[in-house]
């Protein structure tokens, strides 16, 4: 296996995952300037082994002495022998902040199509869907991510306003639950409205439905809409949209968007299963 050295932060490769590594805006150019998203850790490295896309891989001396990050890299240089392996010097990694106290193995993944293209437009999306509408904590929609997987909710829609699904911190948070979703991202409210073809149920507090009452709705392919932190879902979504309500304390105000997710979801499935 040809391994090469990196010992500069002058290297295009290093300033190309320091440029990664950024949140909001700047990440997101960067990710569409390249055309890849950054893994970092051994489990998100672990998930792309041997998927193509999977074409750069970068640790360094100490991360190979680790068993599991040398098993990574040599099964999966031996799947896709045209990978390229970087071995960067320990200064380099101390400089990498997001990585210091994780096993020293991160990689470029190709982004795909629908990552590339968000405004291409996608004509219909039948069966069940998770509209995202401007969740903006990374943490937050990386665990519906990794709920929606999960529960087997394969398609994922994310409005403009969330936060980017292939940014470093959403990877980190899904665990790996990308590489089994169909995602989209910087929809349109109208764009959601013309594709979708399944009901559209919003989880909102005052919903005028029980998320624990509506077998009848629940056994067919559904839309269910996911509000930003501090505005819920938008007036043009639920214009659209039945509102579901989870039964909670009345003492609680609300539940975290993530864990309110999880129940809509796991709820769906409860009732498609008995």
């Amino acid at each position: 296996m040809k391994m090469e050295f990196i010992s500069s932060k002058d290297n295009s490769l290093f300033k190309e995952i320091r440029q990664l590594q950024a949140t909001g805006p700047k990440g997101q150019k960067a990710r569409f300037a390249c055309g890849q998203a950054l893994l970092e850790g051994i489990h998100l490295v672990q998930t792309w082994v041997g998927n193509p896309g999977l074409k750069t891989l970068i640790t360094s001396e100490l991360g190979l002495q680790n068993p599991e990050i040398a098993q990574a890299v040599y099964d999966h240089v031996e799947i896709c022998p045209d990978t390229r392996v970087y071995q960067l010097d320990k200064g380099l990694w101390d400089l990498l902040s997001d990585l210091v106290n994780a096993p020293q193995i991160a990689g470029l993944l190709d982004l795909p199509e629908s990552a590339l293209n968000p405004q291409k437009s996608v004509a219909t999306i039948t069966g069940d869907v998770i509209i995202l509408d401007r969740i903006q904590d990374a943490g937050n929609v990386g665990s519906i991510l990794r709920t929606a997987a999960a529960a087997g909710f394969t398609q994922v829609i994310a409005l403009t306003g969330c936060a980017h699904l292939w940014s470093s911190k959403v990877l980190r948070a899904g665990m790996g639950a990308h590489r089994l979703l169909d995602l989209y991202e910087g929809w349109s409210t109208p764009q959601v409205l013309s594709a979708v073809t399944a009901p559209l149920l919003a989880a909102t507090a005052d919903g005028e439905l029980d998320l624990f009452n509506m077998p009848k709705v629940l056994i067919h392919p559904v839309a269910w809409v996911m509000g930003s932190e501090g505005q819920g879902v938008s007036e043009d979504l639920m214009a659209q949209a039945k509102g579901v309500s989870i039964p909670i304390d009345p003492r609680v105000e609300s539940l975290n968007v993530s864990t309110a997710a999880a129940i809509c979801l796991f709820e769906t499935v409860r009732v498609r299963r008995s």
